[in-house]
């Protein structure tokens, strides 16, 4: 075996050459992995807040759905309804759900299918938040929401 003593420095420079080599392909790789694993959990964490959502919703626990709900959402619904959310909600009579989701996430948004719904949701510091609920496409329009913030 040879060591660092009886090598010549052409050797030397190769060897470190090779090094710095596997070394930026591992740190290369970590970043690669490290993105596909943001981007599942960033996946997972949309699914789990649609299901969520849609989990109040079914049970008729509306104050835990508007607590899924994004703060300008919130206040847009109880501004438009004039009623507090949790009643807004319920008279919102939404489509509700139990297949949750087919997420396409984009940085911090995301949509979310549930059934024939379609849930938009943004990332917030504290989880995932309904932005805009009851959306249908429209074709070459945008989606027509029944809950959406202002």
């Amino acid at each position: 075996m040879e060591t660092q003593r009886t090598r010549g420095p052409a050797a030397l420079r190769r060897a470190a050459v090779r090094g710095a080599r596997a070394g930026a392909l591992a740190g290369l790789l970590a970043v690669l992995l490290a993105g596909c694993g943001a981007a599942g959990g960033r996946q997972a964490g949309a699914v789990g807040a649609g299901r969520a959502f849609e989990r109040a919703l079914a049970s008729g626990d509306y104050a835990a759905a508007c607590a899924l709900l994004a703060p300008e959402t919130r206040e847009q619904l109880e501004q438009d309804e004039r009623q507090p959310c949790p009643r807004a909600l319920e008279g919102a009579d939404l489509p509700v759900s139990a297949s949750v989701g087919g997420p396409r996430v984009y940085g911090r948004q995301a949509l979310v299918r549930a059934g024939r719904d379609r849930l938009f949701l943004s990332q917030f510091a504290d989880g995932w938040r309904v932005v805009a609920a009851g959306c249908t496409p429209r074709g070459e329009q945008p989606y027509a929401c029944e809950v959406k913030g202002g």
